[in-house]
């Protein structure tokens, strides 16, 4: 199998610059039990799909051959910086730019010198390769691009990895429910932003549980229909195209709120 795993991570930056509020801390050790688990796949890449880098023209991928530096978020700036240093596989990015342009999806390869990290590839780098030494590839969330396009992404991921013969583990860097408070809030109080969002995010979680992807879709469309859910959850939709289309049954690693939002750690077995 090309994917021997999937995960999904939250993008936010709470759990790695406010690790001592009570949910965030328990969330920051739900990702770094992820991140054993993931290294536990021996995987060959690590392919990352973020809600957070924004993309409006073509399906960008990252192709510089390394990426490090520091980032300052452009929301939470003043809880600090957010060092990173990720490697990037560039013979599986390269084929997956060929291959999205070949199936009708326009794609791009970034590679230029201080071009903006996203927070969440960010965040998951953080947890997932503490070390620095996992070969990565990293693509954008297209805002035009609804949740079948995005499944063929991971569908490409999958086919590419397969033709190169390489283990990859896929991650879906994003949130649940999108419900952020305004107002600034003691961090040991946070919690869900309302009670219809909590049950929305558990109706999710259960489904990953449960393995059937059909589930995993009518669930994200239902909250997403509901009220305001990260892009539509279209990171469900990487991970499950990147499966295949046919999802073990998930481990949710850790399950809290991210200043109203809704943020979980999710393992999801091929």
């Amino acid at each position: 199998m090309p994917v021997v795993a999937a995960f999904v991570m939250p993008g936010l930056p709470h759990m790695v610059l406010k690790p001592d509020a009570p949910a965030w801390q328990r969330l920051g050790k739900a990702a770094t039990a992820a991140g054993a688990a993931l290294a536990a796949y021996r995987p060959d890449t690590v392919a990352i799909y973020s809600t957070q880098w924004i993309a409006v023209l073509d399906q960008l991928w990252q192709t510089k051959p390394r990426l490090s530096g520091v980032h300052v978020d452009e929301n939470w700036y003043e809880w600090g910086d957010l060092p990173f240093d990720i490697t990037i596989d560039v013979a599986l990015a390269e084929a997956c730019v060929a291959a999205g342009t070949k199936s009708g999806l326009r794609s791009k390869g970034v590679n230029y010198e201080g071009f903006p990290i996203d927070t969440g590839a960010i965040v998951a780098a953080h947890f997932l390769d503490p070390g620095h030494r996992q070969p990565t590839i990293v693509t954008a969330n297209n805002v035009y691009h609804d949740w079948a396009k995005t499944e063929q992404i991971g569908g490409i991921v999958r086919a590419m990895a397969d033709e190169q013969n390489k283990r990859v583990a896929v991650v879906g860097v994003g949130g649940l429910s999108a419900s952020m408070f305004r107002r600034p809030i003691d961090p040991a109080e946070d919690h869900i932003a309302n009670p219809h969002d909590d049950e929305a995010n558990r109706k999710i979680l259960t489904a990953l549980e449960s393995g059937d992807a059909d589930r995993v879709r009518a669930e994200a469309a239902a909250a997403a229909g509901a009220g305001p859910t990260d892009f539509g959850l279209k990171h469900l939709a990487f991970v499950l195209g990147a499966l295949g289309g046919k999802p073990g049954k998930a481990t949710v690693h850790g399950y809290e709120p991210i200043y109203g939002t809704g943020g979980a750690v999710v393992e999801v077995p091929a």
